[in-house]
């Protein structure tokens, strides 16, 4: 058990490993077996402010840093990941539930986010805009935000905080993140990563316990300049209201509802991995995985003909052993969640063509599930799945396959499969999304903006916009 060697048990406050001052702890569990592999210390408003108190008193020492000094500090960070990958992997697999292969790819990625922002510090050029009259010169600088406050979710553990800690730090800030209570582990070896990597007492601080306590301590706190959140777009919008009180910058990568069109001119057997990558990665459990699969008439049935003998194909099991593709779903709450759209769904006309029901492995197992005959008024139409389950809708015009594809609050990734050059722009130009893949049904990368517009959330992490969220801008007038 390798991955015993990142699983702290403890807080990272100050540079120190603690436990709740009550001595309260919350149960960590995997769901692939329903064992309990370990506990953290149930922390809430007090253990948090006393976070918070540490990230503000480092910020001036980190923020004051050479620059080269916190680039180096990011490679050692960098190293560290890529030195434990699998160790960290197969952690990150025990408490989440998702195939090694897979949790591997989520931490090599987390390292490329990290040298990434090492990289893209270095050309943070602020500017010198040209005054209308002699004698004068205005200087636009970029300057690190303050102390981050940063709310995690459990679907990716570890990358998602990587793209946030990585250019913070880059910057200057200092961390105060709360990592999910179903996967806290993969939060807290952030913790035990930079104490290795050699920062600063303070500069990041790793909290686990009550969401409710420990995210309103950190609204409530104005010396967190900035808050960063990925999950549902419910909380999301409660966290922007607590903003308010103390005017934070926010960043929010929010729900997702995203559509995968397949029109008739398409590589079909391209169009079916490419939908197999983005709906079953993870189990389904992702932000940007396919939500609403819309395929074109001439084209439907041989592509929901070969989706099927690839679901059927997939082997699904405990995300440590061999050749496991898809693990189990996080808990008994998200399987319901899914029997609920799959039962909506076969009440207005839907067809299992394949899965349907919970795995005959037990515990969150669900067969990967494929149904037919979608239509606009099924739940999945508008909410997103987060498990399993592919919906395939038949459409003949464009227009109302864009129509459809937008019909919907939520505007973060959207894909869809076309040899038609000018359809591609007419894409770019309709589809109300962040993020648009075209032939392609895995698109985050580091160099990339990753985000969403309409209500999945605001701002971006990673490309050479990634830095931004975490500075402030400044203009300075000098006369002379």
């Amino acid at each position: 058990m390798s991955y015993k060697k990142y699983m702290k048990e403890a807080n990272f406050i100050g540079g120190e490993w603690i436990g709740a001052d009550s001595g309260d702890t919350i149960d960590v569990t995997n769901p692939a077996t329903g064992e309990v592999i370990g506990t953290v210390p149930a922390c809430g408003d007090v253990e948090t402010r006393r976070a918070i108190d540490a990230a503000a008193a480092a910020f001036d020492g980190l923020a004051g840093m050479a620059l080269m000094e916190r680039v180096g500090m990011l490679w050692k960070l960098h190293d560290a990941l890529m030195d434990n990958q699998k160790t960290l992997a197969e952690l990150l697999t025990v408490e989440m539930g998702k195939p090694l292969a897979e949790a591997m790819g989520e931490i090599g990625i987390g390292a490329q986010y990290v040298r990434w922002f090492a990289e893209e510090v270095r050309r943070a050029k602020g500017e010198i805009v040209p005054a209308p009259t002699n004698g004068r010169r205005f200087l636009v600088t970029n300057h690190p935000i303050g102390v981050v406050g940063m709310i995690t979710p459990w679907n990716f553990p570890s990358s998602m905080l990587a793209r946030k800690i990585a250019p913070a730090l880059a910057v200057g800030c200092t961390v105060v993140a709360k990592p999910a209570t179903a996967t806290p582990y993969s939060g807290l070896a952030w913790g035990a990563l930079a104490e290795e990597a050699g920062y600063p007492k303070g500069s990041v601080n790793i909290v686990t316990g009550s969401a409710r306590k420990i995210g309103g301590a950190i609204m409530d706190d104005p010396r967190v300049r900035k808050v960063t959140f990925t999950g549902s777009t419910e909380v999301g919008k409660e966290l922007i209201r607590q903003s308010a009180d103390t005017v934070k910058k926010v960043s929010m990568e929010l729900g997702g509802n995203a559509p995968f069109l397949v029109f008739d001119d398409a590589d079909v057997d391209a169009a079916v991995t490419g939908a197999m990558v983005s709906k079953f990665r993870n189990s389904g459990q992702t932000c940007v995985c396919a939500n609403r699969i819309y395929v074109q008439s001439g084209v439907y049935d041989e592509f929901v003909s070969k989706l099927k003998t690839a679901v059927e194909k997939m082997k699904v099991g405990d995300g440590r052993e061999d050749g496991v593709e898809q693990g189990p779903l996080i808990d008994m709450d998200a399987v319901e969640k899914v029997e609920e759209f799959i039962a909506d769904a076969a009440a207005k006309g839907g067809k299992i063509v394949t899965g349907g029901a919970r795995h005959g492995n037990g515990h969150s197992f669900f067969e990967p599930t494929i149904v037919t005959d979608a239509t606009q008024d099924m739940k999945f139409a508008k909410e997103e799945i987060f498990g399993p389950l592919a919906p395939v809708f038949r459409f003949t015009d464009e227009d109302d396959a864009i129509a459809w594809a937008n019909d919907t609050d939520f505007g973060l990734a959207s894909y869809a499969y076309t040899r038609d050059v000018g359809r591609i722009f007419k894409l770019n130009e309709k589809l109300q999304y962040g993020m648009i893949g075209i032939n392609s049904g895995l698109i985050t990368t580091v160099e990339a903006p990753f985000g969403g517009v309409k209500e999945s959330g605001l701002g971006k992490e990673g490309g050479s916009q990634g830095l931004a969220d975490y500075q402030d801008v400044k203009y300075t007038a000098v006369d002379f």
